[in-house]
């Protein structure tokens, strides 16, 4: 397993932008595919992005297609998501999780983040 810890969100208007930053511990980084969840008061966690090992693949629910972007680097065992254009529907706790493949199913995921809460207003 690997350790990891969001930061960057914070309070936004709508029609803003944020990039999360997910740091890992570790040196198998590099060996997981990654993903961003989020999680609205009152709703269950839900799908947002994820990245193959590589950062060659990337998967992205669509509620958040075109708006949003999921990066790595290897390098800094970082993964980032961009989020464009966004809208108060997309107030929630992020979360950023490893697996040992590239997928959008929350139980695959063995590791997780505290989350970071990301608002934005209308």
């Amino acid at each position: 397993q690997v350790q990891l810890v969001e930061s960057g969100g914070g309070l936004v208007q709508a029609g803003g932008s944020l990039r999360l930053s997910c740091a890992a511990s570790g040196r198998t980084f590099s060996s997981y595919a990654m993903g961003w969840f989020r999680q609205a008061p009152g709703k269950e966690r839900e799908f947002v992005a994820a990245i193959s090992w590589s950062g060659g693949n990337t998967y992205y629910a669509d509620s958040v297609k075109g708006r949003f972007t999921i990066s790595r680097d290897n390098a800094k065992n970082t993964v980032y998501l961009q989020m464009n254009s966004l809208k108060p529907e997309d107030t929630a706790v992020y979360y950023c999780a490893a697996a040992k493949g590239l997928t959008g199913w929350g139980p695959e995921y063995d590791s997780w983040g505290q989350g970071t809460q990301v608002t934005v207003s209308s």
